[in-house]
């Protein structure tokens, strides 16, 4: 079976086509500014294939489906001999509100309670339809589509963990809670490291920080997701690369009024204007940071010392939520590749004892416990794998 997975921006669509025989990767590829002028970087993964990386017109994303379709069957960069070798499409969704707790098979009803999230996720959710319905334009209505949802991974929290202290009227009506993101992610290194470990993944209490530009950590009892940093929306929880993370909403209310700010201004500065750009006032890239750091710039240094803070208070506000903890898990950009932030966050940890092993702390990219053989909690790093988690979930679907 052959599936292609599907992650549509609003500009954009990321693609991964898969042989799930052997779960090998195929091609990859990116379709960017769609609606611009467009442009296609296409990478076939068998011998012998050429890559393409130019400028192309994709007026719509119907047009970058049609081209990714295109390249994905042709003589010199295709991997397949025509579009009815791809048995099925798994789309990331990114909202699907309290409607699912799991993926699903894409109807007119799914796709109707899709829409009915896209105020939760207004700059999501638009362009994952959009994608949805290229598809469908371009494959026909035989192909059958798959949605994999960020948030459904957290449905699983109790309502001590997704209530927010408001006038309960408000989630009544409108559904304002703590619905979480990255889900796909957090299931993915979670099931990771419970085979790492040995043991089931019912016994385990896991904690994961996925650490990149967007960052969470969520706490994993017997494989279920019981609280998570993300809330409402992706801005609160960690402090990111441009997102200020949890804050106090007076502050809002002093520098709109202070400086005549609108409400979509102020939260355009929160989104992109925050987080460890705004504090180093330097870059929303950790790589940056560590360099200036280095070099004595304290702007950067805080930045970095208050990210690495703010994962482990929550790591450790976890850990007294489930009454214990077994692994720490790291992954994403940062969490996979950052030895400085891993090494950083973990010196908060001596209480659970646990130590790092400076050694298997240098690698990269890769499985590997970094933690010392007589710490008490592991610490593990994972490469995440959302497309992989996509791929799956359609298969057992279609």
């Amino acid at each position: 079976m052959k599936i292609l997975v599907i992650n549509a921006g609003s500009s954009s669509l990321k693609y991964q086509l898969f042989d799930m025989e052997g779960e090998r990767v195929l091609a990859k590829g990116l379709c960017e500014r769609i609606g611009i002028d467009g442009h296609l970087k296409h990478s076939p993964l068998l011998e012998g294939k050429k890559k393409f990386d130019e400028d192309i017109s994709l007026p719509t994303h119907a047009e970058a489906i049609a081209a990714v379709i295109e390249k994905l069957t042709s003589a010199e960069y295709g991997v397949v001999s025509s579009m009815s070798e791809i048995n099925a499409v798994g789309h990331r969704v990114v909202h699907g509100g309290e409607y699912f707790s799991s993926s699903v098979l894409i109807t007119d009803e799914v796709m109707k309670a899709i829409e009915t999230c896209v105020p939760l996720a207004p700059l999501h959710n638009p362009a994952n339809i959009t994608g949805i319905n290229a598809c469908k334009k371009v494959m026909g209505d035989k192909v059958p589509q798959v949605a994999v949802f960020d948030t459904a991974y957290h449905q699983t929290m109790p309502g001590k963990a997704f209530t927010y202290a408001i006038p309960k009227e408000y989630y009544e009506k409108d559904k304002i809670r703590r619905y979480g993101f990255h889900g796909t992610s957090h299931r993915y290194v979670a099931t990771r490291a419970a085979a790492m470990l040995g043991k089931p993944i019912s016994e385990l209490k896991l904690i994961s920080c996925h650490m990149g530009n967007g960052s969470s950590v969520c706490a994993i009892e017997g494989g279920k997701s019981v609280d998570t940093s993300m809330g409402f929306t992706p801005l609160v929880g960690l402090p990111m690369g441009t997102r200020c993370g949890d804050l106090d909403s007076g502050v809002l209310q002093y520098l709109m009024n202070k400086y005549g700010i609108s409400i979509d201004e102020m939260i355009n500065i929160l989104n992109k204007k925050s987080g460890v750009l705004g504090v180093s006032g330097i870059s929303s890239d950790f790589r940056d940071l560590d360099n200036a750091a280095a070099e004595g710039n304290k702007d950067a240094q805080l930045a970095l010392d208050l990210f690495h803070y703010e994962v482990a208070k929550v790591v450790g506000s976890y850990a007294a939520a489930m009454n214990g903890v077994d692994a720490i898990i790291f992954t994403a950009g940062i969490g996979e590749n950052s030895k400085e932030t891993r090494a950083a966050i973990c010196e908060y940890f001596g209480y659970l004892g646990c130590t790092v092993d400076r050694e298997a702390n240098t690698k990269r990219g890769e499985e590997i416990v970094i933690s010392t053989k007589d710490s008490k909690v592991k610490l593990l790093v994972i490469p995440t794998n959302e497309e992989l988690v996509i791929a799956r979930d359609t298969k057992e679907l279609v």
